[in-house]
């Protein structure tokens, strides 16, 4: 996949050739076993991971007592991961200590071309090559310690996990608008579906705005990750995509949150649905 993704010009044209065949049954095939495939990058050279759902940062931040930052709408909250160990869609989740506060997050990602210094999001749709699903794990009770030293997340944010297959942004037809991918992101946790949010509408910044911000001061190369945030729609009826939100619900209408985070033997499944399919596969991983 990087090695594509590195000579994309050349390698796209051959790929989409095979795809024809394939599905024209001039070529011989053999059927995927979703289950047997790691990440589409398991390492990659970046992971930068925006918050461009508003309503889930507003909640979280509540979570924790912190205000949104007064640019909340105009200026995107943006952090870089670490992209050398990308977990395969059906890899466990490791939890160290149950105190950390494991949370699920269910997020749409695109996977980057060569991407120039200064990109504006006019220009940002030919960086997009790939779309993918992501898994970005995060330990909520050791966030308030770390962005107390004004430095960053490091601790806090575990190995990411992402569906099996990327796809490039055509499949996705007119769910593809503006740098936004019109899906509906269903989260089931331990068996039962709690979150079937639309990741659309309410993504307040768009990729190609999200590019724009990132390359402001630096250009970045073909394989990088660039995921979307924690999907989050206003209508609560929609669910959640992460244990997060539930809890600082139940917060404003109980006074206290309620449900645990995660725990060994805990069970997430997260997938993008369109038209009643599944087009990144499945990721079904459980806490160890």
């Amino acid at each position: 996949m990087q090695a594509a993704l590195d000579d994309w010009s050349e390698a796209e044209g051959a790929l989409r050739a095979i795809a024809v065949r394939l599905d024209k049954g001039d070529q011989d095939g053999v059927p995927v076993d979703a289950t047997r495939l790691g990440a589409p990058l398991p390492r990659a050279y970046e992971w930068v991971d925006g918050s461009a759902f508003l309503n889930h940062v507003i909640l979280v931040r509540k979570a924790r007592g912190a205000e949104p930052p007064p640019t909340l709408e105009t200026d995107p909250l943006i952090y870089q991961g670490g992209s050398g160990d990308m977990l395969g869609p059906r890899d466990p989740i490791a939890l160290v200590d149950p105190a950390w506060g494991l949370d699920f997050e269910s997020e749409v990602c695109v996977i980057l071309g060569d991407t120039p210094l200064g990109t504006k999001a006019a220009d940002a749709a030919s960086c997009v090559k790939l779309l993918a699903l992501v898994n970005d794990c995060t330990l909520r009770n050791l966030v308030p310690t770390e962005l107390a030293k004004s430095f960053g997340f490091f601790q806090s944010k575990p190995a990411s996990a992402f569906a099996p297959f990327a796809i490039t942004p055509d499949e996705l037809g007119p769910a593809w608008q503006g740098g936004r991918a019109h899906l509906r992101v269903r989260s089931t946790y331990n068996g039962t579906v709690v979150g079937d949010c639309d990741s659309g509408p309410e993504m307040h910044f768009s990729f190609f705005q999200l590019i724009e911000h990132v390359a402001k001061t630096r250009k970045f190369t073909a394989g990088t990750i660039l995921g979307s945030g924690t999907v989050s729609n206003a209508d609560r009826s929609r669910g959640i995509s992460c244990l997060a939100e539930r809890r600082m619900i139940e917060t404003i209408e109980t006074g206290k949150p309620i449900t645990p985070f995660m725990k060994k033997g805990d069970k997430i499944r997260i997938e993008a649905m369109l038209g009643g399919k599944s087009p990144f596969g499945a990721i079904d991983q459980e806490v160890v």
